[in-house]
């Protein structure tokens, strides 16, 4: 059986990293992805599908995406059911990330939108400090030459493979 999902689109709330009583980390958010189609006369229509990312995918997510980032993501689709507090039984259908990666797109460098910076800083930030140092000396290539038609053995073609 194949369980594979591959989604592009943006996330449509605050991200919250969380802890489980046994110390994993996860973030469960939402991702706002259009249809390829649009019917005549109607606008594009948008799916809002649930994420679950476990572990050092939660971090990762939490540490450099936030709402409206553009987020690429695989995994698995998964539907379960719970009790909410009032009592009645909630039917989840979700999926399960196992890879997270970026699209490519880039905002600007002064942090509309990207990231929600929950204490890990700011990928888009320099660095705090700077270091002076002289150039490393490189070391130059070794040369090699392309070689001649003299450096190579004519083989006699013959019908007998060695094997």
């Amino acid at each position: 059986m194949l369980n594979r999902v591959i989604l592009m689109g943006r996330i449509t709330q605050d991200l919250e990293l969380k802890t489980t009583a046994s110390g994993i980390s996860v973030t469960s958010f939402s991702i706002a992805v259009d249809r390829n189609y649009v019917k005549q006369g109607e606008q594009r229509q948008t799916d809002f599908i649930n994420i679950v990312c476990w572990r050092q995918q939660a971090e990762f997510v939490c540490r450099y995406f936030g709402k409206g980032s553009m987020i690429a993501i695989e995994g698995q689709l998964q539907s379960r059911t719970y009790q909410a507090k009032d009592g009645t039984n909630r039917y989840v259908t979700e999926v399960v990330a196992d890879n997270v990666s970026f699209t490519g797109e880039r905002r600007d460098q002064n942090n509309n939108g990207y990231g929600n910076n929950n204490g890990y800083g700011n990928y888009n930030q320099a660095p705090q400090q700077s270091y002076n140092q002289a150039p490393v000396q490189q070391q130059q290539p070794a040369s090699y030459s392309n070689g001649t038609s003299s450096d190579f053995e004519e083989m006699p073609l013959d019908d007998d493979l060695p094997f």
